[in-house]
């Protein structure tokens, strides 16, 4: 029998707000353990939670960047369920009432577009962490992220490949970032992701038994933790056995699944409404208000990158995948403007060491005006390409300016006809047997004489002159 999967993401987006979502204790990742806490978020009696509005504004922004409708009335719920990093005994969350419903994205999936619904965007707060002791059995718990304000995408049951599943994750980070709502940093844990899986027979409507998958903290292990699941669940659908709907946890040691938990259902829970806390009235005027705030967005930006400059679309797809990437580009254009060519060295040269670096373009070290001063030297001669590249480098390294450092090392490309005219001569007197094939009709020696000249040169002539000069000779 053949079998197709169906596969919905539930993301987790914790929001970079200064404080949580119902106190006023700092978010900040990396402190000392239990130092960010304070009675509210660590469930003292008495206390009361008090709605952080910026968390409010910054699902709203979400919720619209992805077409879902807003609910003019949502309310939080109390999740109720036990475990060590839960403070309260509960999680303040939002269930029957959540801020947004009935959204969608496209995703680019080997040049076709598909649409995956969102079910889904809701508010809610993060539990703690459980540190565990590598030399005996006990485990810490820090409660530093309890009450971290985080929003939960959910989408609808639309993907059927390993690979559109990482494809849509990556956009939900895409949005999130541009938007400048998280960070999407799943190695911190500020983006997270559980993957609900389930096999069924080609052409059924029905949904099969799911499992959730959870620990993947990164695009390749959704990827390979969904492929492993998807071959065990078949493996077990073949051989007539039942798939149990149960949590399992990806070893990304081991690049298998394991058997966690059984999967609850929502009445496991018990949700009720929280009686501490009013329900969230949003009206049309707060909406828009949010709307006007919002930025140009990577799918815009892409349509323009290509109308505006000219560019590919693979050059607009890779300069817009990040906010701080294309206003990098942007910046570098102003100061030179031919969009291609900046495109051509940001990608083959900036993106290549920044890569070799595990850096982000925050943290270039050579500023957009510095790159658009380069590309100036090499157009108006000053620098041939070759000797660009050595600069390029040495910039990279120290930050410095192109201009400083072609003075400082004395790599001003030679246009002196009778200095280039000197050095081929010398290299046609080098080589007699290739002038004389040259002559006889093997043109394609012309290269071999200019990489002589070149070479000669220590790069600094100027090819041009090169090519006409050995052309007049020859």
């Amino acid at each position: 029998m053949q079998y197709e999967t169906v596969i919905g993401l539930e993301v987790h987006a914790q929001l970079l707000t200064r404080s949580k979502i119902f106190c006023g204790c700092s978010t900040t990742f990396g402190a000392g353990p239990n130092t960010h806490t304070c009675p509210v978020c660590l469930g003292m009696p008495g206390v009361l939670p008090v709605l952080n509005r910026e968390v409010v504004e910054f699902t709203i922004r979400m919720a619209l960047a992805t077409h879902c409708r807003i609910t003019p009335y949502s309310q939080f719920a109390r999740k109720n369920y036990f475990y060590p990093d839960l403070p309260k005994g509960y999680q303040i969350s939002q269930y029957e009432l959540p801020l947004a419903r009935d959204g969608w994205v496209d995703v680019d999936i080997d040049g076709d577009t598909r649409r995956i619904r969102i079910h889904r965007i809701h508010m809610e707060e993060d539990a703690g962490k459980l540190v565990h002791d590598e030399f005996q059995p006990s485990s810490y718990v820090d409660f530093n992220r309890t009450g971290v304000p985080l929003i939960e995408i959910v989408s609808e049951p639309d993907m059927k490949t390993s690979e559109e599943a990482a494809t849509y994750l990556r956009t939900i980070r895409e949005i999130l970032r541009y938007l400048e709502i998280c960070d999407g940093n799943m190695e911190e844990g500020s983006l997270r992701c559980d993957a609900n899986i389930s096999l069924r027979p080609a052409g059924a409507t029905y949904l099969g038994v799911k499992t959730e998958l959870k620990n993947m903290n990164s695009f390749r292990n959704v990827q390979k933790a969904l492929d492993f699941e998807i071959r065990r669940q078949r493996a077990l659908l073949e051989r007539g056995e039942p798939v149990v709907q149960e949590t399992r946890l990806w070893d990304a040691n081991r690049n298998i699944t394991l058997s966690m938990r059984g999967k609850e259902e929502a009445h496991d829970y018990r949700y009720f409404p929280d009686p501490d806390l009013v329900p969230v009235v949003i009206d049309d005027a707060w909406t828009e208000a949010v709307r006007a705030s919002l930025p140009e967005l990577a799918d815009a930006k892409r349509e323009r990158f290509a109308e505006e400059y000219g560019l590919p679309a693979y050059d607009a797809q890779v300069l817009t995948s990040s906010k701080a990437l294309a206003q990098y580009f942007e910046a570098v254009v102003s100061g030179f403007p031919q969009p291609k060519i900046v495109s051509n060295w940001m990608m083959s040269e900036l993106l290549r060491e920044l890569k070799r670096d595990e850096r982000e373009i925050e943290s270039c070290p050579i500023p957009p005006e510095n790159l658009a001063g380069l590309l100036k030297l090499i157009d108006e001669g000053i620098v041939s390409g070759k000797i660009a590249k050595t600069v390029f480098e040495e910039m990279y390294t120290t930050g410095k300016a192109a201009e400083a450092i072609v003075k400082e090392k004395g790599l001003t490309q030679v246009k002196d006809e009778g200095a280039i005219e000197a050095i081929v001569d010398a290299v046609l007197a080098e080589n007699p047997s290739e002038v004389e094939q040259y002559r006889g009709g093997k043109e394609k020696l012309m290269g071999f004489f200019v990489g002589q000249v070149m070479r000669k040169s220590k790069g600094k002539a100027n090819p041009q002159l090169v090519n006409e000069i050995l052309r007049k000779k020859l």
